[in-house]
């Protein structure tokens, strides 16, 4: 049997971290399914989780007054959804959907909180991990406001 250690420790956005982080971020995670056209999280609700996706597709997208969500990104396998839950006040700063089903491993926000808090060193190297991902979403939304 696959342990959550195991298939956290295969995921992209990990790689390559420490067996020791692994293991303690573990006991915040497990395996979860959205099917296909699910709201996942809507842009302003209480961000609490974040998942990294092991397979299908989901669309980020972004709140326009009077007008349908505009497309910021869609994220496959290998990726991973959700930052805000890191960051005060722990609001969704877009939204998602399941455009297929998708397989995720989903993480307890507040408990990684205190795993990185509780070792600073675990904290930095998820906060690099996620500045990364900032840093895509936001070249992705100026790509697609802007193309070439």
């Amino acid at each position: 049997m696959t342990t959550a250690q195991d298939l956290i420790a295969v995921h992209p956005f990990l790689a390559g971290m420490p067996d020791r982080y692994l293991e303690r971020l573990s006991h915040w995670s497990h395996r979860s399914m959205f099917h296909a056209g699910s709201r996942i999280m809507r842009e302003g609700d209480k961000a609490d989780r974040f998942w990294l996706i092991r397979s299908g597709e989901i669309r980020l997208d972004a709140a326009v007054p009077d007008a349908e969500p505009i497309l910021i990104d869609t994220l496959g396998a290998g990726t991973v959804l959700g930052w805000s839950w890191m960051f005060p006040p722990y609001r969704w700063r877009y939204g998602a959907t399941a455009t297929v089903d998708t397989l995720t491993i989903e993480f307890d926000g507040s408990g990684v909180r205190r795993v990185c808090e509780d070792d600073p060193r675990i904290g930095y190297e998820l906060t690099r991990r996620f500045a990364g991902v900032l840093v895509e979403r936001l070249q992705a939304t100026r790509t697609r406001l802007h193309p070439a």
